[in-house]
């Protein structure tokens, strides 16, 4: 698809907002409204990311009906242009100050119609929406052009794109070209929607410095499963590194403008001083605190020996753990743990105590000289409401926080939630050479925390500025920093004054630990110029508007701490930026053309993060509106409520304890349960009498092992065989006074399945009874694989598995909330039963619908990952491809997949024999247990078992 630079023109309003690559035209075919066809064009040239979206619709009805174009794109995007192409004819936008936009603004709010054409969606991005009126047989054309710069986080980048078309379209492609003349170190993929029959419609190629990714489903492709309906619906992200150096620079340079990036490799970390200051008021109850907890522990063991930290926690009062710092060491370590697993919430919020008692212990352990030379000291702050007693004025809490600083000391700010004033946390942290950072209420919060402690975890550079030749270059964006942590990077653009240079040169200083250091790069100008001219697949001139992006990202940031007569001067030089660049930023607004005489102009504008006041994002589902001619509507839903599909019909309450709400026999709402369903006879309270009272609640509760046909009533019981045999039937009323009947439990499903390939024996199912302490249950060095897990007995089930790979290094940790993976300290939560698609140099990753994740690799045993909610519910673990273990395998599991022999089943007892395993003999006893391996409800078998 061919791109021309956006371009201002004059129309009428419609203000943008930006996020993460993402897309969503809401129309449907059932209203007449076909997209047939949408296009998403990304390129992302030196980690500039242009993407175009274009969707092309028709109105197949007889009358004039309203299609509405939605697209989710990241917060740190600007938006650059939107157009409507109606019958061959352009309605362009216009890009004007925000504050020319807003009588347009104010018009259309007083007439009652919506101008909230943008709002967020999620933690990553916002969303854009614009609607028009369609003529019958008219086709309509829309177009949104935005561009960000790809940040480096715990390191990688990512570019991220929502496919959400809501109907099946007929050309549906998506192309991303990525182009990194330092050479692109990997590049991983990640889907939400793919399956495995849209894998053959994702194509990837890649060689030293280019990529292309290309997904083009065909329409069959994109049906569910037996259904008109397409499975489009989610994310897909891509993730890349490139290649580096020890000197850690790269100055790249195209048509008269250069970009330096820097981040070295092989640096040695900085110790550092580390101050938690953490709010345990009231408002911190219940899940807030106790992910704050879970999350405080699991950092404070990532504290390096050589840091020194101490706690202080405030609620109207603040209070510090010890007296002053004190190493990292393991005892130290465990004390805190032990202080951080009582910290309780209630009472006030003193955060200009808090914070003032934390300045105070950094200020005393620099007075005593107990700091070491050259090391980093940081305050962490975390909140989830505004002050409320002491000092509860925010600017003087600033003023007192800035003033104790005094430029010693960089702070970090975490406003956990959205009762806390954003705002002012993060002018308190970019008053101090920090950042803020929002923590979203989720499951997944205290790895939120734990993500961005890996940030800031291990700071490589202080007081780092970047020099260039002055007569070579000019119009420099930031060029002096305080910090460097491993996994990011620094990004200065500017222009090349002298375009006769031959050579630029940069020298980078900065200090480590105990000394000074100076890097020094250099580029050809003519080589760099020709490396971008050649390639077709790149936005040209894109590094002019990646340093105006940038320049403006950096003017906006100064904008929040700055003096009343220095905002002035930023926010003019960043709105003039803004203008000329076509940039949709928190300063300038979007005027949109609507065909005149029909419709009302609209106006969207870009929302802020100090400005998100919303508590609940949408959980996903989109939203697709019509209008017609003469007001007719429809309206479709889907999952506005926040539920999965799956959770639809699932409004009553759930069965007794031991039957799960997918079992058949489960009373769904709106259903009944027929007089010759009934599974157990009435009992008189008598017959409880002379036993345990709590017998009645447990006789009541179980579901028995014998059911009646749905349509013939009959009673069947099902043997171990797998067969079902017919019982005589039972009158409904039968009752047995003064006994108890005899009811069956359900059958169980074992903790694990083991699949044994070769041997006399195919199956084994193996129960848990003795566990202490987190189990090995498998380890193959050869494999590069380990399988541990936390098994309760007294539950009987795994409270945890972690699977960890040693190439690629990385950690998959199952818990009953979620599946959590780990890769160069950057963490991911899967909630289950939400389809994952994940494909790194060496692993594969699945997830279905059933919450089956499944990790594997053409050469490795395939480990599956599965939270069963039958009978014996819990985590469970599955093995395929078990003849790839190699000779070494050991652990729990481990060894009979080594030389395993069978005895003959005993003469007197055919249902029992003998497993011997090199020293150890088991005893093993043939029951009938539930298959979990293909999901609920799981099938019945006949199971050789053993006891471990």
């Amino acid at each position: 698809m061919k791109t021309s630079a956006p371009r201002c023109t004059h129309g009428i309003t419609l203000v943008l907002l930006l996020l993460l690559a993402a897309l969503c035209t809401t129309t449907a075919q059932k209203n007449d409204i076909d997209i047939y066809s949408l296009t998403v064009d990304s390129k992302v040239s030196s980690r500039f990311a242009h993407t175009v979206v274009t969707s092309r619709v028709v109105n197949r009805a007889d009358f004039a009906q309203e299609a509405t174009f939605q697209v989710e794109l990241p917060k740190k995007a600007f938006i650059t242009n939107f157009s409507m192409i109606i019958e061959g004819v352009t309605y362009p936008g216009n890009i004007k100050e925000k504050a020319a936009a807003q009588e347009q603004y104010s018009a259309a709010i007083s007439r009652g119609e919506s101008a909230g054409l943008v709002k967020a969606t999620g933690r990553k991005t916002e969303q854009f929406q614009v609607s028009v009126s369609v003529a019958p047989s008219a086709k309509v054309t829309f177009e949104l052009v935005y561009e960000e710069l790809l940040k480096r986080h715990l390191g990688a980048y990512e570019l991220l794109l929502k496919v959400q078309p809501q109907q099946l379209v007929k050309h549906l492609q998506m192309d991303i070209h990525i182009f990194e003349p330092q050479g692109i170190s990997f590049l991983e993929t990640e889907s939400t929607f793919m399956t495995n029959e849209l894998v053959d419609a994702l194509t990837i190629s890649q060689n030293k410095t280019k990529a292309h990714i290309q997904f083009k489903p065909t329409l069959s492709q994109q049906k569910s499963s037996g259904q008109q309906d397409t499975v489009l619906n989610g994310n897909f992200i891509v993730r890349y590194d490139v290649n580096r150096t020890v000197s850690g620079g790269s100055i790249q340079i195209e048509n008269g403008y250069f970009v330096h990036y820097f981040a070295p490799e092989g640096l040695p970390t900085i110790p550092k001083n580390v101050i938690f200051v953490i709010d345990k008021s009231g408002s911190m109850s219940g899940r807030k605190i106790q992910q704050t907890r879970e999350a405080l522990i699991k950092i404070l063991e990532d504290l390096s020996p050589n840091d020194q930290f101490n706690l202080v926690s405030f609620s109207g009062d603040a209070a510090q753990w010890k007296p002053s710092l004190v190493p990292a060491s393991a005892e130290n370590v465990n004390q805190a743990r032990s202080y951080a697993t009582g910290i309780q919430a209630q009472g006030g919020t003193n955060i200009n105590g808090a914070m003032l008692m934390a300045v105070q212990l950094l200020d005393s352990a620099n007075q005593q000289e107990l700091l070491p030379e050259g090391s980093v000291s940081l305050i962490i702050l975390l909140t989830d409401g505004d002050p409320t007693m002491g000092e509860t004025n925010p600017a003087r809490i600033q003023k007192n926080v800035k003033e104790a600083v005094d430029g010693q000391y960089s702070i970090f700010s975490l406003g956990f939630g959205f009762d806390v004033s954003y705002a002012f946390l993060e002018k308190l942290a970019l008053d101090n050479g920090g950042l803020a950072r929002r923590i979203y209420e989720d499951s997944d919060s205290a790895l939120q925390l734990q993500d961005f402690y890996q940030e800031v975890a291990n700071p490589l550079l202080t007081a780092v500025t970047f020099e260039y030749p002055s007569n070579a270059v000019e119009d420099v964006s930031q060029d002096n920093f305080r910090l460097l942590f491993k996994g990011s990077e620094i990004v200065v653009a500017g222009k090349v004054r002298d375009q006769s240079l031959d050579v630029l040169s940069a020298k980078v200083r900065g200090k480590m630990h105990m000394q000074n250091i100076t890097f020094q790069t250099e580029s050809s100008v003519a080589e760099q110029e020709k490396e971008f001219q050649s390639p077709k697949y790149i936005f040209h001139s894109f590094m002019e508007r990646l340093w105006a992006y940038l320049t403006i990202q950096q003017l906006l940031e100064k904008m929040v701490s700055a003096s009343s007569a220095e905002k002035q001067a930023l926010e003019t030089r960043a709105l003039n930026l803004s203008l000329h660049y076509c940039f949709v930023t928190p300063l300038t607004s979007m005027v949109v053309t609507k065909p005149e005489g029909k419709e009302q102009s609209e106006v969207a504008e870009k929302p802020v993060e100090t400005e998100n006041k919303y508590k609940n994002f949408n959980s996903g589902y989109p939203l697709s509106r019509f209008r017609t001619a003469g007001d007719r509507r429809s309206r479709i839903t889907a999952g506005t409520t926040g539920k999965r599909p799956s959770d639809l019909g699932r409004a009553g309450p759930r069965g007794p304890p031991d039957m799960p709400h997918h079992h058949p026999l489960y009373q769904r709402a709106g259903e009944s349960l027929l007089p010759d369903m009934l599974l157990a006879p009435s009992m008189p309270d008598g017959a409880f009498r002379s036993v345990d009272p709590r017998a009645k609640d447990i006789f009541q509760a179980r579901v028995p092992a014998v059911a009646s046909g749905p349509v013939t009533g009959r009673l069947w019981e099902r043997k171990a065989s797998g067969r079902s045999t017919d019982l005589p039937q039972i009158p409904k009323t039968t009752s047995l006074p003064g006994t108890i009947a005899a009811v069956p439990a359900p059958i169980q499903a074992p903790p694990v399945i083991l699949m044994l390939p070769g041997q006399s024996v195919d199956r084994l199912c193996v129960d848990i009874k003795h566990s202490q302490g987190p189990m090995n249950l498998l380890s193959d060095p050869e494999q590069g694989i380990k399988v541990t897990a936390q098994y309760k007995t007294d539950k009987a089930q795994f409270s945890w598995i972690k699977v960890t790979f040693k190439n690629p290094e990385l950690q998959v940790h199952a818990f009953s909330e979620h599946a959590v993976v780990t890769r160069n300290r950057r963490n991911s939560a899967y909630k289950w039963k939400e389809t994952l698609f994940s494909v790194i140099p060496g692993l594969k990753m699945t997830m279905d619908k059933a919450g089956l994740l499944l990790l594997s690799s053409p050469d490795r045993v395939t480990i599956g990952l599965l939270p069963w909610d039958g009978p014996g519910e819990g985590l469970r673990l599955l093995l395929r491809d078990t003849d790839r273990f190699s000779s070494h395998v050991g652990g729990v599991l481990g060894q009979f997949y080594q030389d395993v022999v069978w005895g003959p089943p005993a003469a007197a007892n055919d249902s029992r024999r003998t497993l011997t395993v090199g020293d150890l003999e088991y005893t093993a006893t043939r029951l009938l247990k539930l298959d979990y391996q293909e999901g609920s409800p799981g099938t019945e078998i006949s199971c050789w078992s053993v006891e471990l």
